[in-house]
């Protein structure tokens, strides 16, 4: 699947920007190969467009705001957030003509985040446990490009199997390499999975306080996978401390990501300051991503053409495949499948992921 070649996985909302980052004017961004600009309007609410102004293609977001509405840099002409054009300084026309336009997409914001979605969406913004429930702080942690693709991203999250050796630096142990048995349950829009995992604190004790206060403990998750990028995974320590991570992966172009973090905690700033916190998941995302930035952005949703082997820790992984399959297919779409040369090299027989064990 090559994830901007497929019209549906436009059909979702995504996180596209920090709203913090438009106080000081409209910002650049791309969902998809769509360069858009994002703004705040009249009531500081965000809006959505074309990065193109329809007179003659210069960049809207190099200009500035006025009244709400979003200014050319080349002519002035203003545009709103359902992109009629609001002013024509050329003119004493007191309403531009209506072909002044240009195309607006659907924008909320959401959990302090610019959500876009390009076309009608099949489903809302994803409610998020925790958000706003008492006890519980909220802290933005990532927002920056990542070189693979949103399907490979969100396999790992859900992925056991490489704690013990991508992490072994953190919290894993590669002494211990047999993943923790998962429990998965599916809806309408993805699933549910749940799983207790041990894991060794391995980092200083100042990063070490972060989530637990002993070398070794358990993790008990509920993770929930929203299709097609995006996961929260509440992981529970026995202390009573609730982490509740929200990954939210917004593809750029093919093989490149947006990739947003933040999470919700029962603690408070005075016991652990939230930089100590970013701290922690920073140098965890860092050995995904050390991995994941040398996988191939083109992943096979469809198994059976052995493209790739499975093993049964992979079953989330593979749930997300078929999921997205049948959607895709569903919409009268076909996945574009890799092109490995020599594909005798790659296309093998794989051990059934159900019966293996």
């Amino acid at each position: 699947m090559l994830q901007t070649e497929h019209p549906v996985l436009r059909k979702f909302y995504y996180p596209v920007i920090p709203m913090s980052e438009l106080k000081d004017g409209p910002k650049p961004i791309t969902m998809f190969g769509q360069p858009l600009v994002v703004w705040l309007d009249e009531a500081g609410k965000p809006a959505a467009a074309v990065d193109r102004c329809c007179h003659r293609s210069a960049k809207l977001s190099k200009g500035t705001i006025r009244n709400g509405s979003v200014v050319c840099p080349y002519h002035g002409w203003a545009f709103n957030g359902e992109g009629k054009c609001t002013y024509f300084p050329q003119s004493k026309l007191e309403n531009p003509p209506k072909v002044y336009k240009i195309k607006a997409y659907r924008c909320e914001e959401r959990y302090g985040y610019v959500w876009v979605a390009l076309e009608e969406p099949l489903t809302g913004i994803p409610e998020f446990k925790r958000f706003g429930e008492p006890g519980f702080r909220q802290i933005h942690e990532f927002y920056h490009v990542v070189n693979c693709s949103g399907l490979r991203m969100m396999e790992n999250s859900f992925d056991n199997a490489h704690i013990a050796f991508v992490h072994h630096n953190t919290f894993g142990d590669n002494n211990d390499p047999i993943p923790a048995e998962i429990n998965l349950v599916q809806n309408e829009w993805g699933f549910e999975m749940f799983s207790e995992i041990n894991v060794t604190n391995k980092l200083n004790k100042e990063v070490k306080a972060i989530n637990v206060e002993s070398d070794e403990t358990v993790r008990t998750t509920h993770s929930r996978w929203f299709m097609p990028f995006i996961r929260q995974t509440d992981i529970t320590y026995p202390t009573g401390l609730v982490n509740s991570i929200v990954t939210c992966v917004t593809p750029i172009e093919e093989g490149s990501c947006m990739l947003t973090q933040f999470v919700f905690r029962n603690d408070t700033e005075e016991q652990v300051p939230a930089e100590k916190v970013i701290a922690f998941d920073r140098a965890v995302v860092a050995e995904d991503l050390e991995v994941l930035e040398s996988t191939e952005p083109n992943v096979a949703l469809d198994v059976t053409q052995r493209l790739e082997t499975h093993m049964y820790s992979d079953k989330p992984g593979i749930v997300m495949r078929e999921m997205l399959l049948k959607l895709l297919e569903s919409h009268g779409e076909r996945e574009t499948l890799p092109q490995l040369n020599p594909p005798q090299l790659y296309k093998m027989e794989i051990l059934d992921p159900v019966k293996e064990q």
